[in-house]
């Protein structure tokens, strides 16, 4: 995650004072949990399809939900931190969290259980943009470089140590206790938060557009279900597949004609003048693309290794430890090597060892030794570490420092759509194939391997136009005044 655009420091900036580095350092925290919090079900699916009797084309919806929620929250995060107070916004945040959270813990059900990863995901979605506008502000432009790294290192270490902490917790004291772990982090951050947080920048009256809100609602929500219901088989499953992507293209045909009537008069929810930069529309573009391989492979993958491999879930988790941290560890090599060399050489180098690992996946069945799992998991894992970071610094970086706001809650909102997306169709095709193969006499392990061997097959696919658009991205330099 890389600051662009700003750079008007001459003299030597002063320090942060200590209550300023206190707030930045509350919010690490808080963010670190949530974002822990988003990984932390891969692992454990497996286990709650059987403890919870549904199929994998369903709790799937427990991380799709999860992601599609964020992207219609995220954009209204930017309204919310105009007009509500940062402290008060931040007490929003972590009791919804800390709420959905317990909720999580007691669910007696499925159906509970995706409406606690919700609530959940509503405040998540608000503390990622309130830490980045805390740190722009409170951070004199000078030393953001050095800031922004420390939030790029904690950002990516927790998704890396999501999977592993979920398979020690379901190994020892099983799925609930992974909500009971975080509950007691998640409220003394908030404790603490509320006694520490102050108002950060001043607040304003401009009014959200209602329409926008729920245009998205509807254009996402149908486009992701759509996506999730090719899972499905019977008496009407291709109608509701094919309702409800009409239901989400036309959502989001409308909810683009507004913001571009809406644009005029710069009360936009999303302005969508920043398409017209080409590296900015090209590197969302990319974006979606690997986040949906990114979030629809780690959901796979620990399914293959339980279900097919026959691990637990503990030695899931320390087998996908690895590669996890890597990714983790390579972000502020890779921000540095940007800087130096820019996107287009990071991104071939990315998108091409990210494709020719999938491809080096589809090879894989039911008596694939773990090792080479990790060795897939591992080149998979460099492969996205050189991708995001070239994406959104030349995406943004293309743009003018009136949209940059705009530009980064346009990248947020697509990132989570694309997770969503890529976790429902990868597990959707999955599951259908595993079924197709059952009815046709397979056994159970044979007809689980076809579906994860297909999922893999069209995540491998779908690499190769990220690395054809990587060949086209250029510098991240404004181009247009827009």
């Amino acid at each position: 995650m890389t600051s662009a655009g700003v750079s008007d420091a001459v003299a030597s900036p002063p320090a942060l004072s200590r209550s300023d580095r206190l707030v930045i350092g509350v919010l690490l925290v808080a963010t670190f949990v949530v974002i822990l919090n988003e990984t932390i079900m891969s692992v454990a699916l497996p286990v709650l399809l059987t403890d919870l009797h549904v199929t994998a084309a369903v709790g799937q919806w427990l991380t799709a939900g999860f992601l599609l929620t964020m992207s219609v929250v995220i954009p209204i995060t930017g309204y919310l931190i105009q007009r509500v107070p940062t402290r008060v916004l931040y007490g929003v945040a972590m009791s919804l969290f800390s709420a959905g959270t317990l909720l999580a813990a007691l669910a007696p059900g499925f159906p509970v259980l995706l409406t606690a990863r919700v609530v959940q995901a509503c405040g998540t979605a608000i503390m990622l943009p309130l830490l980045m506008t805390t740190v722009m502000t409170l951070v004199p432009a000078a030393r953001r470089g050095a800031v922004m790294g420390n939030i790029s290192i904690v950002i990516s270490v927790a998704p890396a140590i999501g999977p592993t902490v979920s398979g020690v917790v379901l190994d020892l004291f099983g799925w609930r206790a992974m909500f009971w772990v975080v509950l007691p982090i998640s409220l003394t951050t908030l404790a603490l938060g509320l006694r520490r947080v102050k108002r950060i920048g001043e607040t304003s009256s401009t009014p959200i557009d209602v329409l926008s809100v729920v245009l998205s609602v509807f254009g996402f929500g149908g486009l992701v279900y759509g996506l999730s219901s090719i899972g499905h088989t019977g008496e009407g499953s291709t109608a509701t597949l094919w309702a409800s992507l009409a239901v989400g293209a036309a959502g989001i045909t409308a909810f683009v004609l507004r913001q571009v009537s809406l644009q005029r008069h710069e009360r936009a929810l999303l302005d969508l003048r920043t398409f017209a930069s080409r590296t900015f529309t090209l590197a969302s573009g990319l974006m979606m693309v690997m986040m949906a391989l990114l979030l629809g492979v780690a959901t796979v993958l620990p399914i293959y290794i339980q279900n097919v491999l026959k691990l637990d879930p503990l030695a899931t988790g320390l087998l996908l430890l690895p590669g996890g941290l890597l990714m983790g560890l390579l972000s502020p090599f890779v921000g540095r090597l940007y800087d130096r060399v820019g996107p287009r050489i990071l991104l071939i180098i990315g998108t091409v060892a990210t494709s020719a690992s999938l491809w080096f996946a589809t090879g894989f069945g039911s008596s694939t030794p773990a090792a080479l799992v990790l060795v897939f998991h591992l080149v998979l894992s460099l492969g996205l570490a050189f991708s995001f970071t070239p994406l959104f610094s030349a995406g943004l970086g293309a743009l003018p420092a009136r949209l940059y706001s705009h530009g980064s809650a346009i990248f947020s909102t697509t990132q989570q759509l694309a997770a969503a997306a890529g976790v429902a169709l990868l597990v959707s095709v999955m599951s259908a194939r595993a079924a197709d193969l059952a009815t046709s006499g397979q056994s159970a392990a044979s007809a689980e391997m076809g579906g994860v061997h297909m999922a893999i097959l069209l995540a491998a696919i779908l690499s190769v136009v990220a690395v054809a658009g990587s060949i086209a991205v250029r510098g991240g330099k404004a181009e247009t005044p827009l």
